[in-house]
């Protein structure tokens, strides 16, 4: 029996069959066309059935499909290391794999601690994250998150005091700094968006000033772009315009096709661990890290996204959804936010939501609504009337309502 994810089994209705998949759309067991509107979890950037990637993947696996990398190395792991110092900003020059973004945030949580550990720093134990973050699922990665939805039964342990949480404002982040500075050793951020919190955005100017206050008091900033790299934001990444000292990517690296991670850190962090003293290594090791398939497809992901231009599609989508959006509006909406890839309907309470996503499978559509948040992130290479269906309804919904 398989377990689903964020589901009380015992009432779930049945999920839909996808039998096939191709371009935006999946086909489904009993004969549906949907186009899908959330890129399986904002990963799938290029769409279903890409045969360049298709074609990675199979060249890769008649060679072989996985080498661990303790004690052995392989060619896509190289030229993906490679690629990465060369594409990303500034010294972000290594990088250390793992096989989900759960895992990815883990793992620069714990470089971030033993950071200063290595330095006998051992009173920085402390770490800042946003109000509504969400950095995944597993024990860190829910600890620095703020969002009972989701992590309920940390309740059971009783509230960390080494977690802080505030909101995105620049009085407040100067404030802490100030009084927790001595204790901080990182302030982890989903920059410019925060997505399964529920889609906030907050300002370029209030991740400046945290690259100055980490700066000045000597804290690690870790930027987590699982789900805004790669684009969806707008920009390619948002670590190209405030530069962190370690960066986490996924889902999207791959294009969707494997799970994938990376932790990518500056010369100041790596140099903390480059030791004679064998203590001062980082002691972690995800058996699939560095996966050659995933490799391959993350090799050839970033190849398609840098020909293709896809900046510019996302700048596209964009602009048609403030268009299709400008003067849409409807009592039960809080608010509607849009920024790159990412279109996102507030709702003022969650039962606005309840039987959307039926109504968008009965209209070609799948999507996935969650807590009071109505929202498309689709892929990149969507055309203009498909996305303006997924927008259409999406408006025909409240419409319904009303």
């Amino acid at each position: 029996m398989i377990w689903y994810p964020y589901i009380q089994m015992k009432n779930m209705k049945a999920p839909y069959k996808i039998i096939d998949a191709e371009g935006v759309y999946l086909h489904t067991e009993d004969g549906k066309k949907l186009i899908d509107s959330v890129s399986s979890w904002w990963s799938v950037i290029h769409g279903y059935k890409n045969p360049e990637l298709n074609a990675a993947i199979i060249s890769q696996v008649e060679k072989f499909s996985h080498v661990m990398l303790g004690g052995l190395t392989h060619s896509p792991v190289e030229k993906l290391a490679k690629k990465l110092s060369e594409w990303l900003p500034g010294d972000l020059n290594y990088c250390f794999f793992s096989d989900s973004g759960s895992v990815a945030v883990e793992v620069a949580l714990k470089m971030a601690l033993q950071f200063f550990i290595n330095q006998d720093e051992t009173q920085r134990v402390m770490t800042l994250a946003l109000e509504h973050a969400y950095h995944g699922d597993t024990f860190k990665a829910m600890e620095i998150g703020d969002d009972e939805d989701y992590h309920f039964i940390l309740k059971a342990l009783g509230k960390n005091e080494n977690i802080i949480h505030i909101p995105a404002e620049i009085e407040t982040l100067e404030k802490t700094f100030e009084k927790y500075h001595e204790k901080l050793n990182s302030f982890i951020i989903e920059p410019l968006l925060q997505c399964a919190g529920g889609f906030h955005i907050h300002s370029i100017e209030f991740l400046r000033r945290a690259r100055e206050l980490c700066d000045e008091y000597n804290v690690i900033l870790i930027f987590d772009e699982v789900a805004t790299g790669f684009g969806r934001t707008g920009n390619r990444f948002v670590a190209d315009i405030v530069q962190p000292d370690i960066l986490i990517l996924g889902k999207a690296l791959t294009g969707g096709y494997i799970g994938h991670a990376v932790t990518v850190a500056n010369k100041k962090i790596f140099d903390a661990f480059y030791d004679e003293n064998p203590e001062h290594a980082l002691m972690h090791g995800p058996t699939f890290m560095g996966n050659a398939l995933a490799c391959a497809a993350a090799l050839k992901s970033i190849e398609i996204f840098e020909r293709e231009n896809y900046i510019s599609k996302i700048k596209n989508i964009e602009r048609i959804a403030r268009r299709e959006f400008q003067n849409f509006s409807a009592d039960v909406i809080k608010e509607i936010r849009i920024l790159g890839g990412c279109i996102c309907i507030e709702c003022r309470n969650a039962e606005f939501i309840k039987g959307f996503q039926d109504f968008a499978y009965s209209n070609g559509v799948f999507n996935r609504p969650f807590l009071k948040y109505i929202y498309t992130m689709p892929p990149y290479i969507i055309k203009e009337e498909e996305l303006v269906k997924i927008f259409d309804v999406m408006k025909a919904w409240f419409k319904i309502k009303i």
